[in-house]
């Protein structure tokens, strides 16, 4: 299993290269599923959940080339309309094939997801959006079974909150359906859009995406097409809290600015330059002592809940209390105890955590148990005097392509030891 060890201390300075959203690559793996012809996606990241979601398409019926970035998808039809638990169990996105293979075939069995345990992320409002589109829903074995013989018909669907990965494959299940969809209280997340922006060069017909309320006009089938994926926002706001956390500058390319406008407004508030050089990249700038500044995790374009994690780690070295408040998942402050492993001042209330600052941090062992708090202890490790090993970085792997190169580009001294 590997390990990062990080030597902490370095100022990084110059250019991380941001690549493309693995929250937008894995709806639009999902979406080649709704058409016989080939689709072509570019700027797609090599990280694990990618390569799950690869090997379940094969599975299904797909064929799959990789060349560098780009992916190549065939799925001219499908042989095995089932994503089974050995292979999907630490993926949460599985879900996402759920209404595309009902929409394309009329049936799917799809094990209930598994992943990270950030708290519970149930899969029912997909289930209720797809009873809403005529399809029949067991559950059994720990399978959700989901039969439509007869198509799905166009419906009017109320999320009772938002969900992303809801939101994404109801938009790809009412693509086909008979008639029009509307989906009220959907996400606005920028991988939603895209989403909307692959499935229009499809053929679909969709309004509304990156508002709360799309509508779908159904269509009887869908054409291949290429498409390039957008930038990963997380990705860029973690490198952006990596150059503010170690006093640094750093340039952060190939972004989006305007999908980390609230992170930008913290780390400004916070005390550090963060400017635009170019339409595709932000400079973060930081010396002297930050400030404490609060926040509250919201969904889209409110601050995300995936850089609450990076957030906290930065908040150690900031002057006075911030108060993080997490409102999108309930067990989303693990990270918290191995940062004070390192010597952070933190207190845990319920969903939010109190952050004293400044303390200086200490190398430590520490262990990554999620995707986005694995982030937190690389960041926490970049300012922390000694040597830091963090055991488990499989889970930084599910959603971060070689972040020990990127950040060693930037003076980091981070390695990857077996």
């Amino acid at each position: 299993m590997d390990k990062f060890v990080i030597t902490g201390g370095t100022a990084l300075r110059g250019e991380i290269a941001t690549g493309g959203a693995k929250n937008s690559a894995l709806p639009a793996l999902a979406a080649a599923l709704l058409t016989e012809e080939p689709v072509t996606l570019k700027r797609i990241p090599k990280v694990r959940d990618i390569r799950t979601m690869q090997r379940l398409l094969v599975d299904i019926g797909s064929s799959v080339e990789v060349d560098g970035e780009t992916v190549r998808l065939h799925t001219p039809r499908i042989t095995s309309p089932e994503a089974p638990y050995e292979l999907v169990k630490t993926m949460r996105a599985s879900s996402l094939v759920l209404g595309p293979l009902v929409a394309r075939c009329g049936r799917a069995r799809v094990s209930l997801p598994g992943g990270c345990g950030i708290g519970a992320r149930p899969i029912n409002l997909h289930i209720f959006g797809l009873e809403q589109l005529g399809a029949t829903i067991h559950q059994s074995h720990g399978y959700i079974e989901a039969t439509a013989p007869d198509g799905l018909h166009g419906s009017v669907v109320n999320f009772d909150r938002i969900t992303v990965t809801g939101t994404e494959d109801l938009m790809m299940a009412a693509v086909l359906a008979r008639g029009e969809t509307v989906l009220r209280n959907a996400a606005r997340e920028p991988e939603v859009a895209d989403l909307a922006d692959l499935l229009t060069k499809m053929g679909a017909r969709i309004e509304g995406a990156g508002t709360s309320v799309i509508r779908i006009q159904g269509v009887e089938r869908l054409t291949g097409t290429e498409h390039e994926i957008i930038a990963d926002r997380i990705e860029a706001g973690t490198f952006l809290v990596a150059g503010a956390i170690t006093g640094g500058d750093v340039t952060v390319t190939g972004c989006i600015p305007e999908h980390v406008g609230a992170l930008v407004a913290k780390l400004q508030q916070a005390g550090a330059s963060v400017t635009q050089p170019g339409d595709t990249a932000l400079r973060v700038r930081a010396s002297g002592r930050l400030r404490s500044v609060d926040v509250t995790t919201e969904e889209y374009p409110g601050f995300a809940t995936d850089l609450q994690a990076q957030y906290m780690a930065l908040m150690t070295q900031a002057e006075g209390i911030a108060i993080i408040v997490e409102t999108i998942f309930e067990n989303r402050f693990m990270h918290a105890q191995e940062l004070a492993r390192m010597g952070a001042n933190i207190r845990l209330d319920g969903r939010q955590a109190i952050v004293a600052g400044p303390r200086e941090l200490t190398g430590a062992g520490v262990i990554a148990s999620d995707l986005r708090a694995s982030a937190s202890l690389v960041l926490a490790a970049l300012v922390a005097r000694g040597d830091t090993v963090i055991d488990r970085v499989y889970h930084i792997d599910r959603g971060y392509e070689k972040i020990e190169t990127k950040l060693a580009q930037a003076g980091a001294r981070i390695r990857r030891v077996e």
